[in-house]
């Protein structure tokens, strides 16, 4: 069973514990997410099976969607409302207040990633040293917000809206906002929207994927991996052609037809999709990226 399952995670449930009840349900051993998202988190959660696994790493990420909360005044190690409080500060800020720092943090901003986040150092998870009470120095690192929007809930509490780069944290983002404001913040729920080209309202729960495996319509949920990889151009080659790129084989670029951009590329043969290629800057020749199989 090769695709991607669109999955939408539930609260109280971590990302590999997902995996691993799809695992169960659909049946298929080589399974994988296509990024994590924390336990508290819901929403949008791409599950690569089979073959699709061996595309994680290539699948289009740079745009993702998040809905969020977050309420002034509190800040805590990790970020967000199920931490520990480690500053109280009482203070508040109106909406306007809110909106007006909102330009500083459109477009390509830095962030420090939080202690609590699946990022290694010296190959530990930042998460497992935070638990040990170790905190570690972390980069800056860039990311890019393409929309950012906030509407007031209520007093100190806020929803936002955000569109962004993968790599992005909310949490920090809203950790940063809070600093920008003097009050603190914390987030209180977090809901993503949009990954890997998935809209949320693209997505099935876990049950709903039971029910479609108990009536044996699995087929009607597994996205295809080119489809998934579609941001990427498409070239068809020839018979012969197929079947060295199949192989490994490099494809002469002056030999393809069409137009032959720079960078990854679906390739298919008889409309058969047989993986994606590169052709970089100084080569003239297509090599193979991933050759798609079914297992």
């Amino acid at each position: 069973m090769t695709g991607i399952i669109p999955l939408k995670k539930e609260e109280n449930m971590t990302s590999f514990l997902a995996v691993k009840r799809v695992r169960g349900i659909v049946g298929e051993k080589k399974c994988g997410h296509t990024g994590t998202l924390d336990p508290m988190a819901t929403g949008v959660l791409p599950v690569a099976l089979g073959g699709a696994t061996r595309f994680i790493e290539l699948l289009p990420t740079h745009k993702k969607a998040y809905k969020a909360t977050f309420r002034l005044g509190l800040v805590t190690d990790t970020l967000d409302i199920w931490g520990t409080v480690t500053e109280e500060t009482g203070k508040t800020a109106s909406f306007d207040e809110v909106l007006k720092i909102l330009p500083q943090f459109t477009g390509k901003i830095k962030q420090v990633p939080p202690m609590y986040s699946a990022l290694k150092k010296d190959g530990v998870r930042l998460y497992e040293l935070a638990r040990q009470g170790v905190e570690v120095e972390r980069e800056e690192r860039e990311c890019e917000i393409f929309v950012l929007e906030v509407e007031e809930l209520s007093e100190n509490e806020f929803s936002l809206y955000t569109e962004c780069s993968s790599g992005t944290y909310i949490r920090s983002l809203i950790y940063d906002i809070g600093e920008a404001l003097g009050t603190g913040a914390v987030m209180t729920s977090l809901n993503r929207t949009f990954a890997c080209g998935i809209s949320e309202s693209e997505c099935i729960t876990l049950r709903e994927l039971e029910n479609f495996r108990d009536n044996n319509e699995l087929e009607k949920v597994i996205i295809p991996v080119d489809k998934i990889l579609s941001e990427y151009p498409k070239i068809n080659v020839t018979k012969p052609q197929g079947v060295r790129f199949k192989n490994g084989g490099e494809l002469l670029k002056n030999r393809l037809k069409g137009e032959v951009p720079f960078g990854l590329i679906r390739v298919y043969c008889d409309n058969e999709f047989l993986g994606l290629g590169e052709i970089l800057l100084e080569s003239e020749n297509l090599t193979v990226k991933r050759v798609y199989v079914e297992r």
